[in-house]
């Protein structure tokens, strides 16, 4: 159950994203449930691998480098997703930025709610 909640999280961030960066687009709830699958495979595979091979740069420019492999991440996934459209790599890198802190935020929100309340 607890991966279905963050798989429709992160689906709804990344829809969230779309709506607030220009030229990252989604188009519709599937594109987005897919979309979210989809990067999260790359992340797995091309991900790792970049991040283990750039990883003396990453410390170079303390961590900044993975915000352009994540973003690089994204837009790579949106070649492979029909509905899925990012329009230039400005647009995926911003997008990273965002969608980290959208998501972010809704996972602390939703790890909030099970804390019991203070007297």
């Amino acid at each position: 159950m607890r991966i279905l909640l963050n798989w429709l999280v992160s689906a709804l961030a990344l829809w969230l994203v779309a709506q607030i960066v220009p030229g990252f687009q989604i188009n519709g709830l599937a594109s987005a449930l897919i979309a979210v699958v989809v990067i999260g495979l790359v992340n797995a595979t091309l991900g790792i691998l970049l991040k283990i091979v750039t990883f003396p740069l990453t410390i170079v420019t303390l961590g900044i480098f993975w915000w352009v492999i994540n973003g690089l991440m994204i837009w790579v996934a949106s070649s492979f997703v029909p509905g899925f459209v990012i329009t230039s790599f400005g647009s995926a890198f911003l997008g990273a930025i965002v969608l980290a802190l959208v998501n972010m935020a809704f996972h602390w929100v939703l790890s909030r709610r099970h804390l019991p309340v203070p007297p």
